[in-house]
């Protein structure tokens, strides 16, 4: 029998995150490859959703959502951002980010249209705008010579502009480089969205994760940039509950119309009871929030310095859970090589960077490290890098 997969995705067999959570569990690793925390939610979060199960809410919620946590997305975004949102027509719930985003590519992306990204970036955006019949147009995030931050050259996005692009998406919190893009950097990409007439798609799961006081600033607050815009986020990093999969959808009404038009066909509804529960979170658990992102930028540093204390070179991150570390002063060139030799050689597992570019070479020299685990973790994965170090790797 021929292969059953249609052949725009048979590039795409087992993630880069499955191999590596596999080789850890396999050693007994210290498994910093996979962006989740070690530690649980708010505790009023995880009551409030027992609760609501225990109390019946355990059939089909309405498809676009339990109006509660719609009204609470709007609110949020009000507050926060100054974006007034419909809550019946302008917020839509979905099954995670990751489900938002796939609804957004089948539903924006004609076959042939041109998408614009930003690399590195989450492998979920390749694969989903190749099951659209689309075309991926990277422009690359490089470290700035002086900051370290990651940064794009505007000359390569606009460049990157052509007759069939359709969409520029964004990802800030950037995931995996740790960049929050300046009000200047978006307001490059807006320009280029106002002259070409494109939808903009922004992933803001990462919005409350950002670092040493900077603000997230959301795309669709630019001049011009609110009718055009299409933006998700969700509970997982917000709250600390990755594995509950409830996200949103926002943006004008004819955007998420079309969203909510493919969607109703792939998922339908997500689960009511924590819809609920995470409601009442978004309108009162901030400190919590608060206390996490201080939480967060300490295992950042903790992590970075002992990353470099290893002999890494360590890049700024001024958001998400990771941090990006350069292997060439070790004396290695191929992240890959060296991630999938972490595991039985220092017993620490981690994500080669590589994975996360269409120009691979790009990204070959880096790692990607996960901090959003407990302290003692931690430093066990530094102290294990540590001695595999000074044993010659």
């Amino acid at each position: 029998m021929e292969e059953p997969l249609i052949e725009r995705m048979r590039v795409y067999g087992e993630t880069i995150f499955a191999e590596m959570t596999r080789l850890a569990m396999e050693t007994g690793s210290v498994n910093l490859g996979q962006g989740f925390p070690d530690t649980d939610g708010p505790r009023s979060l995880l009551e409030g959703a027992s609760r609501r199960v225990l109390e019946g809410v355990n059939q089909y919620p309405p498809g676009p959502g339990r109006p509660e946590l719609r009204q609470a997305v709007s609110r949020y975004r009000a507050r926060h951002y100054g974006i007034e949102l419909d809550p019946d027509s302008e917020v839509y719930i979905t099954v995670g980010a990751t489900a938002g985003i796939a609804a957004a590519m089948l539903a924006l992306v004609e076959r042939g249209d041109e998408v614009i990204v930003f690399e590195p970036m989450y492998d979920s955006y390749a694969a989903m705008i190749t099951l659209a019949g689309g075309v991926r147009r990277s422009v690359t995030l490089r470290p700035d010579a002086v900051s370290g931050r990651f940064t794009f050259d505007p000359e390569e996005l606009r460049a990157a502009v052509g007759p069939r692009t359709r969409m520029v998406l964004v990802n800030s919190p950037h995931n995996p480089t740790g960049t929050v893009f300046t009000p200047d950097e978006l307001e490059e990409i807006a320009r280029v969205c106002r002259e070409h007439d494109l939808i903009a798609f922004t992933d803001e799961v990462y919005e409350f994760l950002t670092f040493d006081g900077r603000p997230h600033v959301p795309l669709a607050t630019l001049p011009g940039m609110r009718e055009r815009t299409v933006s998700v986020s969700s509970v997982g990093k917000m709250f600390a509950v990755t594995g509950w999969k409830t996200g949103w959808v926002m943006g004008p009404e004819p955007l998420v119309s079309a969203v909510r038009t493919v969607n109703q066909f792939l998922t339908f509804s997500a689960n009511g009871a924590l819809q609920l529960a995470v409601a009442d979170a978004i309108d009162g658990e901030w400190e919590w929030v608060a206390a996490q992102r201080a939480a967060l930028q300490g295992k950042r540093d903790r992590l970075a310095s002992g990353l470099a204390a290893a002999g890494f070179e360590v890049n700024v991150s001024e958001g998400t859970y990771f941090v990006m570390a350069d292997i060439r002063p070790l004396g290695f060139g191929s992240g890959l090589d060296v991630a999938r030799a972490l595991p039985a050689g220092a017993g620490v597992a981690a994500v080669p960077a590589q994975v996360f570019y269409d120009h691979q070479e790009e990204g070959a020299h880096l790692l990607r490290f996960a901090f959003c685990k407990r302290d003692e973790v931690l430093d066990e994965a530094v102290s294990r890098l540590t001695a595999w170090h000074g044993r010659g790797a």
